[in-house]
């Protein structure tokens, strides 16, 4: 029979590979499922093979029936929302009552709160954490990778504590963390608060937005920034496709804590003007035609970028109230 990770396929093949497909579980298993799904999709889509329309239904719903019973520890995952450069993310629904099991007490004590903003997450449908708290199942690619989440998960959990609690919903909650094995492998995995419906992220955004539109953004962002920085952390990686916003709601939620790093207690602030200074990189690359006394600001904190988010947060408002007068709520359309 046809293998359909590599030997060469015809659509007829790929008809008669699902059509005799027992089960889901047969006709994707090997190493690579994924691979398996796309590579006979490709040749039974409707597009390309109109008349293996039957086909293609009965493939997509064996993909289907194939990613609900799918298990990392104990949650039940579906497709994948986001393949990143080191993580997977899932939505994840937990087997059991979170608030029952010894790997869920972290998460059973922070509450409910699941981010800035509402409704349920981005990228496809998940499933609920502890009090309906939609949750995401982050994984690494390469087990090596590992100590990437368990930093995250120490950072996330620090934050919680220390930071001060009217600005938390700008960052995701830590909802469980847990090792796994595949194989002789052993990985590790966090859950994780999703952001809820609407939120995009920043390098979906585009360019050329109004300075209007783009000054509550860097707000929220210098806001996510500060907070941490006054919790002792920077966050290490702020890149656009790091930070979510609602367009319309104003919310956001600063992600991906794995490169934190602590801020030293001797006054070193190299942590912190690198968080700033990628904040305004992030800003600068949505501004479009802007007030010539913004451009100077933008570069100045470009150039010489200062430790102190809040105080940049301050002298930011000031020069929006001189350029465009008291703030006033833009709906950002997109």
């Amino acid at each position: 029979m046809t293998d359909p990770m590599t030997d060469p396929m015809t659509t007829a093949e790929a008809e008669a590979i699902v059509t005799g497909a027992r089960s889901a579980a047969e006709l994707f298993a090997g190493g690579s499922p994924v691979g398996v799904y796309r590579r006979l999709a490709r040749l039974l889509h409707p597009d390309v093979s109109p008349g293996s329309a039957a086909e293609f239904a009965r493939l997509a719903t064996l993909w289907e029936i194939h990613n609900r019973g799918q298990r990392v520890g104990r949650y039940r995952v579906g497709p994948p929302l986001h393949k990143g450069g080191t993580a997977v993310l899932y939505p994840a629904t937990p087997d059991a009552d979170p608030g029952t099991g010894p790997d869920a007490r972290s998460g059973a004590r922070s509450g409910a709160r699941s981010g800035a903003g509402k409704g349920a997450g981005p990228g496809g449908a998940g499933g609920s954490g502890p009090a309906g708290v939609e949750a995401v199942l982050k994984v690494v690619r390469v087990a090596a990778d590992g100590h990437l989440l368990v930093r995250e998960a120490a950072v996330l959990r620090e934050l919680a504590v220390n930071a001060d609690p009217r600005f938390l919903p700008y960052l995701p909650r830590l909802i469980d963390k847990f090792r796994y094995k595949t194989g002789d492998t052993v990985r590790q995995a966090n859950v994780i608060s999703r952001a809820p419906d609407g939120f995009v992220g920043l390098d979906r955004i585009g360019t050329g937005l109004d300075p209007r539109d783009v000054a509550w953004i860097w707000r929220r962002m210098l806001v996510a920034v500060g907070l941490a920085h006054r919790a002792g952390i920077a966050h290490g990686a702020v890149l656009p496709r790091h930070v979510l916003v609602h367009p319309m709601d104003h919310g956001l939620i600063l992600v991906d804590w794995c490169q934190a790093q602590d801020l030293t207690p001797n006054g070193s602030v190299a942590g912190a003007r690198g968080d700033v200074q990628a904040v305004t990189r992030c800003v600068a690359g949505l501004l479009g035609e802007h007030p010539g006394a913004m451009r100077a600001f933008v570069r100045g904190c470009l150039l010489r970028p200062p430790a102190d988010a809040w105080a940049l947060l301050a002298e930011l408002d000031e020069l929006l109230e001189t350029l465009y007068g008291p703030r006033t709520y833009r709906p950002l359309h997109l």
